[in-house]
């Protein structure tokens, strides 16, 4: 069968909508209902019901995502495979969240060059929704992300229990003012929660969808914002940063994403690898700072199986 049948069903099941999948695709909203029709034929059943909220899944369709994941799956880890360089066993492609990258994705690299040197290693950046998308199509075997949602044969793990605290370049760890606010954008949870707490600072002059940048801006000039506590550690105890005292903290958690039937001979050393650079990256010293008030939420991602390794979980 034409492995774009099955890339094909899927990103319709994925967006609920034969336009859109098309675009995502890059193709004709014809060549979508073609590919559709190919499949129904060969497998002499209808798989979607369109209607005017875009298209659903009938009983057959239904059956057919396990096996339509399946077969892209197994297309791609075959693909990928042929590609490795002479001297390595396998490929591993990791895929991260662009506000969780660093310091996580490099410690990660140098982890596995020094304890597994006999895997070939991929890594991409981006956003979070496109990264899920590819580890279920099997073009990704790991994604780091922030609030995963739970799909069919994906396991979610929990690497860090990370917060968001608020820093500022002043000794007096003052309470922060418009004029100096640097304000990241690490989503849509911490968006609502930020506006509830800072109402004030909801128009700022500064702002930045990527954590290194507004973190660089903010040591190179001066002022306050919201950053991940273990990449701004080694900055409080510079004295470079300092911590706003009684300042709200919001939960910032990354997990790792993998297919429930990932060849665990290959994958297992790269899961070993980001559990152990999570680990020294949250077993570092606790920075003392005044109680915390007001909001500290954000719950592991709703219905998410997290892992035993719990125990051992934009910058």
């Amino acid at each position: 069968m034409d492995i774009n049948l099955a890339r094909t069903f899927l990103e319709i099941v994925a967006c609920h909508s034969f336009v859109q999948a098309a675009e995502r695709l890059h193709v004709t909203q014809t060549a979508v209902s073609a590919r559709v029709k190919t499949l129904e034929e060969m497998l002499g059943r209808q798989l979607f019901v369109r209607n005017k909220a875009g298209a659903s899944l009938t009983p057959a369709g239904e059956q057919f995502v396990r096996h339509a994941m399946t077969l892209v799956q197994v297309w791609e880890r075959a693909r990928q495979q042929m590609a490795v360089p002479p001297g390595r066993r396998a490929l591993v492609t990791v895929g991260c969240e662009i506000s969780l990258w660093h310091p996580l994705l490099v410690d990660w690299l140098l982890w596995m060059r020094k304890s597994a040197p006999d895997l070939a290693l991929r890594t991409e950046v981006g956003l979070a929704e496109e990264l899920l998308e590819r580890v279920a199509h099997g073009t990704l075997d790991i994604v780091i992300a922030y609030a995963p949602r739970q799909r069919p044969g994906l396991r979610i793990e929990l690497l860090i229990e990370e917060k968001l605290v608020l820093v500022s370049t002043a000794p007096g760890g003052q309470a922060p003012q418009t004029a100096d606010y640097v304000y990241v954008d690490w989503g849509r949870e911490f968006a609502a929660q930020h506006s509830l707490a800072f109402p004030e600072l909801s128009s700022v002059g500064v702002s930045s969808s990527l954590g290194p940048l507004g973190l660089e801006y903010l040591l190179a000039v001066g002022g306050a914002g919201f950053f991940r506590q273990n990449v701004v550690r080694k900055h409080i105890q510079e004295g470079r940063l300092h911590r706003v005292a009684g300042a709200p903290e919001f939960l910032y958690p990354a997990y790792a994403v993998y297919a429930a039937d990932a060849d665990m001979t290959v994958l297992a050393p790269a899961l070993a690898g980001l559990r152990s650079v999570a680990g020294k990256a949250t077993s570092r010293p606790r920075i003392a700072t005044a109680p915390a008030k007001g909001p500290q939420v954000k719950p592991p991602p709703r219905g998410s199986s997290v892992s035993a390794s719990r125990r051992s979980r934009k910058l």
